[in-house]
């Protein structure tokens, strides 16, 4: 059960991020095909390596196992713009994120 939660949840992140699972072994210092085991639920990171992970997908540990947050990667990109607007413009996005999730 767990190990099918974080093998989705790797695969998806990976995703999100827009990388190859190669690509991420690599980046962390495995073979090739690291990743894609992990993803394929033949392989299961060390603690160590687990977070290596969530640094090269800049989430913290919190955040990849925290499925109340869709997509953590996209939003720590948007927090800084958001910071940028004023007030106003903050209560526009606002309601536009009502209007989508329907509250």
């Amino acid at each position: 059960m767990y190990e099918d939660f974080f093998a989705e949840r790797l695969n998806y992140l990976r995703v999100q991020k827009k990388v190859s699972a190669r690509e991420m072994s690599l980046a962390l210092g495995q073979n090739e095909s690291y990743i894609n085991r992990i993803e394929n639920k033949h392989a299961f990171p060390s603690m160590q390596i687990f977070f290596y992970i969530c640094e090269y997908l800049n989430i913290t540990p919190y955040e990849f196992f925290d499925t109340t947050v869709y997509n953590p990667i996209k939003l720590k990109e948007l927090l800084p713009e958001l910071s940028k607007l004023s007030d106003s413009q903050l209560d526009v996005i606002a309601n536009l994120i009502k209007e989508f999730t329907h509250q």
